[in-house]
């Protein structure tokens, strides 16, 4: 097994170094790939810097900021393209919401459970959230709940975005069909997954709120996902 976690980046440089650190202890041999924005904090210059002192770590610079969606379909083009063979292709937030530790459970989902894409999921038994305010909780399961019933998805966390997929997923999805920039990016994403029959399974997992650096999510962001949902469905 080979697997890549692919790692996108925009003004963490406070988070990196420390989650870099944390992935590679409790996975020695996983390869990380930092996707990175043009983060004006310097967040690409330290995952150079990291990537000139350990073979394990890899970067990949995009001239600006895109959205989440654009950042992972660059990230598993470049793992697929590589001569090394990734076997899995993981993904996972910088800023320590996803725990290193559960890396192993995902990735066991995939061989010993035969599934072809394992989500770390917020909403089954064992799963649960720390240190969100009342109005996250009601944006998440809210908008879980609202994709689950118009797409059909027996999913519980459609929103969840620590996931590891088979190098095969992969290779066979159309990654330059998935035209979601932001958070819906990764409704669209399990979505097509299922709608091509692959299998899937839930690993409980504990997101914990950031503690250093600004989250990502606005309106805008939320508003696209709501909007990509209905489209989804039209498009059946």
């Amino acid at each position: 097994m080979r697997p890549l976690v692919c790692l996108p980046t925009y003004d963490e440089r406070e988070n990196l170094g420390a989650i870099l650190d944390a992935i590679l202890a409790a996975q020695p041999d996983f390869h990380v790939l930092v996707i990175d924005d043009a983060s004006p904090d310097g967040t690409g210059a330290l995952a150079d810097e990291r990537a000139a002192a350990d073979p394990r770590v890899h970067v990949l610079h995009r001239q600006g900021k895109e959205g989440l969606g654009k950042a992972y379909v660059a990230g598993f083009e470049w793992g697929l393209a590589q001569p090394a063979g990734y076997t899995h292709l993981f993904e996972m937030d910088a800023d320590f919401s996803h725990d290193p530790r559960y890396l192993e459970g995902l990735l066991r989902a995939c061989t010993e459970g035969r599934a072809d894409l394992a989500i770390g999921s917020r909403y089954v038994p064992g799963g649960g959230t720390q240190g969100w305010p009342w109005h996250r909780q009601f944006l998440s399961r809210g908008g879980g709940l609202y994709a689950r019933s118009i797409l059909g998805l027996t999913i519980q966390d459609p929103t969840a975005g620590f996931l590891c997929f088979t190098r095969a997923v992969l290779e066979r999805l159309d990654l330059r069909a998935l035209a979601t920039r932001g958070y819906g990016f990764q409704i669209e994403l399990k979505y097509r997954v299922v709608q091509a029959g692959y299998r899937v399974l839930e690993v409980p997992i504990v997101f914990v709120e950031r503690e250093r650096g600004q989250s990502k999510m606005n309106t805008k962001i939320a508003v696209e996902a709501l909007w990509k949902v209905i489209e989804l469905r039209a498009r059946g």
